[in-house]
């Protein structure tokens, strides 16, 4: 079995190299490139319907006795775990791997999980099937950035990452509008079922569309930096990763950076539910404006950088940091009214996007070979991943601790996850200014 896997999913050899100044050569290479980014980004969009459907559905299932919060958190917990460590190893992976099947079975397996907890409510399934979700999601990322820096250089790397990356922006918005709509009308299981069935249908386009590297089919290779012609193996580039500390560091301001980032994206529609009174579907809206501003600030954010900061990360990281840093305090602390928590969640979704890309991976990616791109992107995301899984835990329990009884309703509190999701937006900034200056090895 296991060499049938390797056989199937091994990375295609390269063919014997085309003439890169035939025209026909020059419009093939366009033609596949622009394939497979559009491929990467609408099926990275998709991966989030079915990673994000359990968070829009918790309070539907908290009012039913599903699950209490507690219960909530250690499932919401499960994925991103499972997600963390397995894009470590995914990551590790991808840069080994055919990525269009890869990226096209990651898909498929978590459209199918969504479809089976669309008929359950045992809690055990749930753990157990959530946390297989967050394995089969970490294939999306690794393959997609694996993707973007063997089809672009790095004058323009930059710019495509950040454009790919506002996919998941899409995803989320996708969730938390259409996925708020249907639980709204048709009860929680629907969501994880019309999801699932989403997401089937968007890994056959991955299938289809998604090229692998330009070498496969006798293109010219796009990677032009020093690191192309290295004559170190990919395991020992792999391993220079993980012996670099900014990489690490690096790691845990992202993972500071996600536990407000999933706490928001886990707990928010919750929170505006419980804590300021609104119905599913308006919570639903005002979360999902952070998506849609995270859609421009995303996709602009590696533009941004390319061209107005000479391809460095640290000062738009600062600047977006602080914007996020107040989104989140804003929406957390004021009152309920729908114009400032719109403006809030326009605020965070601001952060959400840019930091992504800067703290999610391309500081990273920057510093370190580009044949273990996926590999630091790995490195990031199993920090980045733990800090959310502890922080649904810990807001979990922090929520169903402060709970009381009035009237025979369960009556929530927020204030002790609050002030950790504010906090953690502090210890981020603090942490990405440690690695300032790092630059490439190359």
């Amino acid at each position: 079995m296991f060499e049938f896997l390797a056989g199937f999913y091994a990375k295609s050899a390269s063919v014997d190299p085309r003439d890169p100044s035939d025209p026909a050569v020059q419009q093939e290479f366009r033609r596949r490139r622009w394939s497979a980014f559009l491929a990467i980004t609408c099926g990275y969009g998709f991966y989030y319907v079915c990673r994000l459907s359990f968070s829009v559905a918790k309070k539907s299932m908290a009012d039913a006795g599903v699950f209490d919060a507690a219960e909530l958190g250690m499932i919401g917990s499960a994925v991103f775990f499972a997600y963390a460590f397995g894009k470590l190893a995914n990551g590790v992976l991808a840069d080994r791997v055919n990525t269009r099947k890869f990226m096209a079975t990651g898909l498929f397996v978590s459209a199918i999980i969504n479809l089976v907890l669309g008929f359950s409510t045992a809690f055990y399934v749930f753990l157990v099937l959530w946390a297989a979700n967050g394995w089969f999601q970490s294939f999306g990322a690794p393959c997609s950035v694996v993707t973007i820096t063997h089809w672009y250089d790095g004058r323009q790397r930059g710019t495509f990452y950040g454009i790919w990356a506002s996919s998941h922006n899409i995803g989320e918005a996708i969730t938390f509008v259409g996925t708020a709509v249907i639980v709204s009308m048709f009860g929680w299981m629907w969501g994880f079922r019309v999801a699932g069935a989403l997401c089937v249908v968007a890994s056959l386009f991955i299938w289809r569309f998604l090229y692998e590297r330009p070498e496969a089919y006798g293109l010219p290779s796009a990677i032009r930096e020093p690191d192309a012609t290295s004559h170190h193996s990919v395991g020992e580039k792999q391993w220079a990763v993980f012996k670099n500390p900014a990489v690490w560091i690096l790691g845990l301001a992202s993972a500071s950076f996600y536990v407000t980032r999933y706490a928001i994206n886990s707990w928010g529609v919750f929170f505006l539910e419980a804590e300021k009174g609104y119905s599913t579907i308006t919570a639903g809206q005002i979360v999902a404006a952070n998506a849609v501003a995270g859609i421009f600030a995303t996709f602009f954010s590696g533009l941004l950088s390319d061209r107005f900061f000479g391809g460095r990360r640290n000062w738009p990281a600062l600047i977006f940091g602080i914007v996020f840093a107040i989104g989140t305090a804003w929406f957390v602390l004021g009152p309920a009214n729908l114009y400032a928590d719109f403006t809030a969640m326009i605020m965070f979704g601001l952060g959400v996007g840019a930091l992504m890309v800067y703290l999610g991976g391309l500081m990273a990616v920057d510093i370190c070979s580009k044949d273990a791109s996926g590999t630091a992107l790995g490195a990031i995301g199993v920090l980045s991943y733990i800090g959310a899984g502890v922080q649904d835990i810990i807001s979990g329990q922090f929520i169903n601790d402060a709970a009381i009884i009035v009237d025979g309703k369960t009556v929530y509190n927020f204030d002790a996850a609050g002030m950790m999701w504010i906090g953690a937006t502090i210890v981020s900034l603090i942490l990405a200014t440690l690695v300032w200056n790092a630059k490439s090895p190359d």
